[in-house]
């Protein structure tokens, strides 16, 4: 056995990622045989149809316009205040519902998740998410000393399963005395599912009559896809439920530049709370502050102060939003064939309502994933099936693949 320095809580940790193998992979065959014939679905980015990184115009003008000022300096713990106001315009766009609200700035999506668990979880407690659902979750769980557990998404008509949500949000409070939920959506990674309006009156129904119980529930809300889930103030509609809920319920929102502005390296999100009762809000801007110092300290000034120059600019914010739609649009229509050659098929998909990200169950996504290397087609093997980026896919190799990934399934039946 190896001589170890590590803690004794940190010796066993290996991250794990089914993503990079696919993408090591694809790159391997792209060398070999031209990336012309290499359909790379593995990326989580959005590539153009060309198979170059795409990115917004109007980003990247206002960012090259920034001080170099805005580039090198510090920026406060907390984040910009003219950002944090930003982001929660941006977040509800039209939709805002009746309460309290706070933001505070995070490295990327992934910080807003890590604060949210590292101040709502009790150590050892489980996390419930969807049994579909991005590793990461898992992984930032257990960093902090807790688990995640999940609830089976679908039902047998591949509906959201009201009646697993139901029954694992009963099983975890009667052994917790509180319990943050993860839901993914609209735009789920890794499926493209959206939970519809009549979903959320249930997932709500459920959240109140624990809450109603003395439990406090935490309700976290990963809207990393939102801007790629359809129109805009549509796709918002649900965060208008949120109202009026009772103080031991509290809904937060985990925002992401990454994806609507193309800015993923830059790491610029935020965590938003939503509560009946100021108090939890202030509360909610103490601790999560007090995570942030211990954490990354500050983060990316000039993407919160891009952000901020775009929203506030009515001429740049209608060129983004148009080029952002174009975008939108791009990954869509790739979404579409994929299912509509699906369908025709008789390719059993999951149901995608948009996001970068469709996806097929398997009983050994690993040899669905081997097969498709003959094709030269790479996704990605998850647990419980096979990831397509529609996100990373040019429209005209995503013609063909939903049929070549029937034929794959089929060799194992």
């Amino acid at each position: 056995m190896a001589f170890q320095m590590a803690a004794s809580h940190a010796a066993s940790k290996r991250l794990k990622d089914a993503i990079f193998g696919a993408s090591a992979a694809c790159r391997a065959a792209s060398e070999k045989y031209g990336e012309d014939r290499v359909t790379n679905a593995t990326i989580g980015a959005v590539m153009d149809d060309m198979g170059k990184l795409a990115h917004l115009p109007t980003v990247e003008r206002i960012f090259r316009s920034l001080p170099i000022e805005d580039y090198i300096a510090y920026a406060p713990i907390a984040g910009l205040p003219s950002y944090l106001d930003a982001v929660i315009d941006i977040t509800f766009a039209g939709n805002r519902p009746d309460g309290y609200l706070g933001a505070i700035a995070s490295a990327g999506g992934t910080g807003a998740l890590r604060l949210a668990v590292a101040n709502y979880v009790e150590r050892g407690d489980k996390v419930l998410t969807s049994d579909w659902f991005w590793g990461t979750y898992g992984v930032i769980c257990q960093e902090i000393g807790c688990s995640i557990t999940n609830f089976r998404l679908f039902d047998a008509h591949n509906n959201f399963n009201h009646e697993a949500f139901a029954a694992s949000v009963d099983e975890l409070l009667r052994v917790q005395e509180s319990l943050l939920v993860i839901l993914n959506t609209p735009a789920h990674n890794p499926t493209g599912y959206s939970l519809s309006a009549s979903d959320w009156d249930h997932v709500l129904n459920v959240v109140k009559k624990y809450a109603s119980a003395g439990r406090k529930i935490q309700l976290l809300v990963d809207i990393a896809y939102i801007d790629f889930a359809g129109e805009k103030i549509a796709a918002r509609a649900f965060m208008q439920k949120f109202t009026g809920l009772s103080e031991n319920i509290l809904v937060l929102f985990a925002f992401s530049m990454s994806k609507a502005y193309t800015f993923y390296g830059q790491r610029c999100g935020a965590l938003i709370a939503l509560s009946s009762n100021q108090s939890v809000v202030e509360e909610f801007g103490e601790i999560t502050k007090y995570s942030a110092r211990a954490t990354w300290s500050n983060i990316n000034r000039g993407a919160m102060t891009l952000l901020t120059r775009i929203e506030q600019n009515k001429s740049a914010y209608a060129s983004y939003e148009t080029e952002r739609a174009a975008l939108y649009r791009l990954v869509q229509e790739r979404g579409d064939i994929f299912m509509r050659e699906a369908a025709a098929c008789g390719l059993s998909a999951l149901p995608y309502k948009g996001g970068f990200f469709l996806a097929v169950p398997s009983h050994d996504p690993q040899t669905v994933c081997d097969l498709l290397h003959e094709d030269l087609i790479f996704a990605v093997p998850l647990k419980m099936g096979v990831r397509i980026a529609a996100c990373s896919v040019p429209k005209k190799k995503m013609h063909g693949v939903a049929e070549k990934v029937k034929r794959a399934m089929d060799k194992i039946s």
